[in-house]
């Protein structure tokens, strides 16, 4: 019975890794492509070119490397299928551009909230964001076609290797761990710690008095008012609340791939399908990071789902005894029209007329 349950424990393994797997893969296209609607949906979003690239991004890695990973990954890993040697180098190329094409996207990202925030009146020291994202594909498609030099799958008895972690690319992988993970984090890092710098400070620094403000009175209510709370709370708790998501998701889902690759082959391959998930775990992190923290994001979410949702009827409630409709009704004007003092008497003049002629023939 033991060992029945020693050999089961690897298919185990297994298979919950590959319900993990499918559930993060649906996160990522679900919420990446709500999120692509709202953006597009929301006017006036500032940042809405960087979010709709990191969306495109994430659709593209969640439609192709991940399903991938799904079916090919190497033992023990999630899947048994393998590549032949065009598809493997197909998805050798995927994963090393697209990989860096999101981690520089965020870097981006966070660059442009920093000028957005620090230097809100200063548009001529923003460059454009085509030119950024520009930039962006350019190091993705280099470090994608550097990928394309390493050698071909192995034979099938031993497994392919269809990454950059354990393909073959020694040579390769230092520089790809210091411009996809060590770049985007120092500017990540930067860009929101720059921005929590001026949230603290606006946050300490003392409101200034209204035009006009009454004095403070010297009564007892006054002076108890103006104690310090039990348990002050920092007054820039919550502006450090982005920037430390944004840069702990980053680190936590990054930083075991970027380690990886430093690592030597052997080691890399054995830790390959666990390091991958994890960073492909991103991409269903950042509609929720990057989207749902958003004011305006989250406003129109709730108005496009309004709209989605079947309303509930209105039931008809008799209003007719209701104090506020009352006297609603008893101030309404006359819906006759209303006479003048001219047309009054003759009106009068008519009505006695009309009576006098009606007398005889009641007798």
């Amino acid at each position: 019975m033991a060992n029945a349950t020693g050999l089961n424990a690897p298919e185990v393994a297994a298979s919950m890794g590959l319900i993990l797997a499918a559930v993060v893969e649906a996160a990522a296209l679900l919420g990446n492509g709500a999120l692509l609607v709202v953006v597009l949906r929301t006017p006036g979003l500032r940042d809405a070119l960087y979010l709709v690239h990191l969306c495109v991004v994430d659709l593209l890695a969640a439609g192709s490397i991940m399903p991938l990973g799904l079916l090919a990954a190497p033992p023990p890993g999630l899947g048994r299928v393998r590549l032949g040697p065009a598809p493997c180098r197909a998805a050798r190329f995927l994963s090393a551009a697209l990989l860096p094409a999101c981690t520089l996207g965020v870097a981006a990202l966070g660059l442009a909230r920093y000028r957005l925030i620090v230097h809100p009146l200063r548009p001529g020291a923003r460059p454009p964001p085509t030119l950024v994202l520009t930039a962006v594909w350019a190091a993705a498609g280099l470090l994608g076609a550097l990928s394309l030099l390493g050698p071909p799958p192995a034979p099938p008895p031993a497994p392919a290797r269809c990454s950059v972690l354990a393909g073959g690319l020694e040579p390769f992988r230092p520089l790809w761990a210091l411009l996809a993970f060590a770049l985007p984090a120092l500017l990540l890092l930067g860009a929101y710690g720059g921005i929590f710098l001026v949230a603290r400070r606006a946050a300490l620094r003392p409101p200034r008095p209204a035009r006009g403000s009454r004095p403070r009175s010297d009564s007892l209510d006054s002076r108890l008012s103006i104690l310090p709370p039990l348990r002050p709370r920092p007054p820039w708790g919550k502006a450090a609340l982005a920037p430390a998501l944004a840069v702990g998701q980053f680190a936590a889902c990054w930083l075991p791939y970027g380690c990886a690759c430093l690592a030597p082959a052997a080691q890399a391959a054995a830790a390959e399908a666990a390091v991958t998930w994890v960073a492909y775990s991103a991409f269903a992190a950042h509609p929720f990071l990057y989207g749902l923290l958003q004011r305006p994001v989250r406003r129109t979410l709730g108005r496009l789902a309004r709209r989605a949702l079947p309303r509930p009827p209105r039931a008809c409630t008799s209003r007719a005894w209701h104090p506020r409709a009352l006297l609603q009704h008893l101030h309404r004007p006359p819906e006759g029209p209303v006479l003048g003092p001219s047309e009054a008497p003759e009106q009068a003049r008519d009505l006695a007329g009309r009576e006098s002629l009606s007398m005889p023939e009641a007798t």
